[in-house]
Formats: C-alpha cells, sequence, structure tokens
C-alpha cells in the first residue's frame, strides 16, 4: 500500500495548475445515460473517484475513452444504448456518488437496480432524500436486501419538489432525473454549490432547459431527448482551497492558476484574518507568507457559500501552528473530526466536544508515522507534515488518489520535500 513522505521545513514557491473538480466530473459523467450521442468533457481530472465511475458506467452501456486535448485531460462518454439497468454493490461501493447513475437509468429506461452505497466514515450520508425527489417525480421506490428498485414504465412526470435541508447530490439526483420528465419540475430549497451550475450548464448544452442552478429555486422543463455536446469541467475549489492553505502552512508564495478565487471566498477571508497575504488573479490567486505566527480564528462550516465542509480539516492543521486558541464549527458530518488524533501524534494540542474543535496553537510540529482516515483528512496530515520538524509518514494514501490528481507532482514543483512511497519501496526499506 503506497505511502507519502514529507521532511517539513522547506518553503514552497512556484505555480501550481488546478484540475478540474472532482464532484463535478462525476455527475457530468453520469449525465452520459441522458443521450444516445456522445458527450465529451475536457478539463477532466484524472482520479480513482472518475476510474470507478467510468467502470460503471462500461458495465450499463457506455463506451468510455480518454485523450488529451487543448483544454487538458478529456474524456469521451457514447452510451448508444442502456444495455444493463444494473448497477451492483462491488462497483456502488467503491464510491458513493456512483449511485447517481439511478436517476438516469430511471429517465431514459423507465427501470433500474441500484445497490445501496453503504455507510461513510464521515457519517451517514443517507440516500433518503435522493429517493424523495425520484418518487415525487413518479416513480415506484422498493428496497430489497441493499438494493434499490426503481421503475417509472410511462415515463418521470414534473413536480415541485421542496428539500427541507440543502442537500447537493439529491439536488443534482433531481435535476438528472428531471431533465427528460414530462412537464415542469420546480426544486425549492436546493443546494447551491458552483458543480450544480456546471451540472446545469452541462445538460443545457445537451438540449435540456435547467433554469436557476447555482440558487435555492431551480426550474427545469423536461424534454423529450438529450442530444451530445462538449463541456469544459468547473476548476474544483476545494484542491484550489487545499493548495492555497499548504502554501500558507509551509510559507513562501505560490501562484495557483487555472482557477477562480471566488468559489472560496469564505476561506480567503479566514485565511487573511489569520495573516495570510492572498491576492486574486485573473485566473486564479496568489498565496504569500513570508514569515511571523498566524493568528487564530473561528470558522463554521455550512452549505455553499457558507465555509466548506471538504476545507474544515486542512484549516485545522493550519490552526495547529496559529497564536492563540482557534475554534472549528463542523455543521455538515457529524464525523468529521478523525483526522485530530492523527495530528495529535504530530503534536498538535486539539480537543473535541461534540461539533466542536479547539485548537490550541503549538510553537512546532514534529513528523510522526499518522494514518489517513478519510479523503480530506489524509491531506490535512500532508498539510501538516509541510511544515513539521522532520519527516511525516502519511499511510493510506489510497484516500488521497480519490481526490488529488498528482498531489505529491505539484507540491513537489514548488519545492516541498514529498515522495510517494509505493509497497516495493517499503519491501527495500525492510530488506
Amino acid at each position: 500500500m503506497d505511502r507519502i513522505a514529507i521532511t517539513g521545513g522547506a518553503r514552497l514557491k512556484g505555480e501550481i495548475p488546478i484540475s478540474g473538480a472532482k464532484n463535478s466530473a462525476i455527475k457530468l459523467m453520469a449525465a452520459s445515460l441522458l443521450t444516445d450521442e456522445p458527450l465529451r468533457l475536457t478539463n477532466m481530472p484524472r482520479l480513482a473517484d472518475t476510474r470507478f465511475l467510468g467502470k460503471l458506467l462500461q458495465r450499463l452501456g457506455t463506451e468510455v475513452s480518454e485523450s488529451v486535448g487543448t483544454d487538458g485531460a478529456e474524456t469521451l462518454l457514447t452510451t448508444r444504448e442502456i444495455v444493463s439497468g444494473f448497477a451492483p454493490y462491488d462497483l456502488v461501493r467503491q464510491m458513493r456518488a456512483s449511485f447517481t447513475v439511478l436517476g438516469p437509468l430511471l429517465a431514459r429506461t423507465g427501470q433500474a437496480k441500484v445497490s445501496l452505497p453503504g455507510g461513510c466514515t464521515i457519517g451517514a450520508r443517507p440516500v433518503d432524500l435522493h429517493l424523495m425527489a425520484l418518487e415525487a417525480l413518479g416513480a415506484k421506490i422498493e428496497m430489497h436486501e441493499g438494493y434499490v428498485y426503481a421503475q417509472a414504465p410511462r415515463g418521470l412526470k414534473g413536480a415541485v419538489i421542496r428539500f427541507p435541508i440543502n442537500s447537493v447530490g439529491a439536488t443534482e439526483h433531481a435535476i438528472l432525473a428531471a431533465v427528460l420528465a414530462n412537464g415542469d419540475t420546480v426544486l425549492e430549497n436546493a443546494a447551491a454549490e458552483p458543480e450544480l451550475a456546471d451540472l446545469a450548464d452541462c445538460l443545457n448544452a445537451m438540449g435540456a432547459k435547467v433554469a436557476g442552478a447555482g440558487g435555492r429555486t431551480i426550474h427545469i422543463t423536461g424534454v423529450s431527448r438529450l442530444h451530445g455536446a462538449s463541456h469544459s469541467v468547473i476548476p474544483d475549489r476545494i484542491e484550489t482551497g487545499t493548495f492555497a492553505v499548504a502554501a500558507a502552512m509551509a510559507g513562501g508564495e505560490v501562484r495557483l492558476t487555472r482557477t477562480r478565487s471566488d468559489f472560496i471566498q469564505p476561506l480567503i477571508d479566514k485565511m487573511v484574518e489569520a495573516g495570510v497575504e492572498v491576492t486574486p488573479q485573473e485566473d486564479g490567486l496568489t498565496i504569500k507568507r513570508d514569515g511571523g505566527r498566524l493568528r487564530a480564528v473561528e470558522i463554521e462550516t455550512g452549505p455553499y457559500p457558507e465555509f466548506a465542509t471538504d476545507l474544515q480539516a486542512p484549516f485545522m492543521a493550519l490552526m495547529t501552528l496559529a497564536d492563540g486558541e482557534s475554534v472549528v464549527r463542523e455543521t455538515i458530518f457529524e464525523n468529521r473530526f478523525m483526522h485530530v488524533p492523527e495530528l495529535g501524534r504530530l503534536g498538535a494540542d486539539i480537543s473535541v466536544q461534540g461539533d466542536m474543535a479547539r485548537v490550541r496553537g503549538v510553537e512546532f510540529l514534529t513528523g510522526a508515522q499518522v494514518m489517513a482516515t478519510d479523503l480530506r483528512a489524509s491531506v490535512s496530515l500532508v498539510i501538516a507534515g509541510l511544515a513539521a520538524r522532520g519527516e511525516t509518514m502519511v499511510n493510506r494514501v489510497y484516500h488521497l488518489d480519490r481526490g488529488f490528481e498528482r498531489l505529491e507532482e505539484k507540491l513537489g514543483a514548488c519545492g516541498a520535500q514529498i515522495r510517494r512511497l509505493t509497497s516495493e519501496d517499503a519491501t527495500e526499506e525492510v530488506e
């Protein structure tokens, strides 16, 4: 199993290009099931999650081919025919978002059998709102032995759906199903993340009629069919924020390119409050920190456009070296402090009570062996290792590969002392 070794203390200087958004790319890939014509996605990230979904789509009947074009990596998806409406547990369990194939399958063929995605280390993350939305659109839902059986033999019908909470996954799922429904659909109290607007832009390029995505009310007028299109995936705001925090943690000056600073404004505000120099630019932003101790600040996660829960763990790592006590409140996931004990192994002083963590800044961190528990927790350990004295070894980095493309290469190009150790490397060390 691969590990990542970081020797802390190196200041960063250089440029990091941001990849396409993982959380957008996987839903755009699922949209290819809605048409029998090719969907070309450019600025695609190459990640474990996109590979997992590609395998599932191929099982369902999608031809998937990858190439490199003028706008970076490209993926061409063509689903001339749905050859199977069955998404088995062995594939769905590898990535929760693959459950979203249920809506497109139902909309195009009138039936589907998809495994429930199972548990998650950062919280329950149930799919009840997904199913509620599909039932509101006229689907008949039954569940047996861990599978969802959905049928709409006469097609889906437009409806007014009000979500009790801002659920990104359920909002995306409802859009993917409603674009081929008969009549108008209104989604109220919808999630407003940029990835939703990106999905709507792609679907509209395919002939759908989606208005208001990116706001709390979304209007969808169903159409009888969609056609092929070409669409560029938006920049990954979580990767943008993560590298911004990494640059602040290590010190130096790093320019993040091919991205948008407005996607992470709450993070930028808190970084500036902590004493980091952040300069937005036309194609990204520059992070600069020359020295001096950071100031402790308070954050509270929330639905977009509030502070992103996916940036909570990286920012907490930054606050471990701040002067004073920081307070971190997590309002989205109930188990998203699993990185706290591992940061403690590096010398961080953090206590957790319910949904709140108190981070008392220390003078320095010390490298140690640590274990990644999930995607965002794992990168927080890498960030902490950039500033820790000595070597930090992050184990179980397959979590990182789910959401970060060439992480060690991008940081290494800016001067970080970071390297990946494969299982073969570990064998050689033992010998």
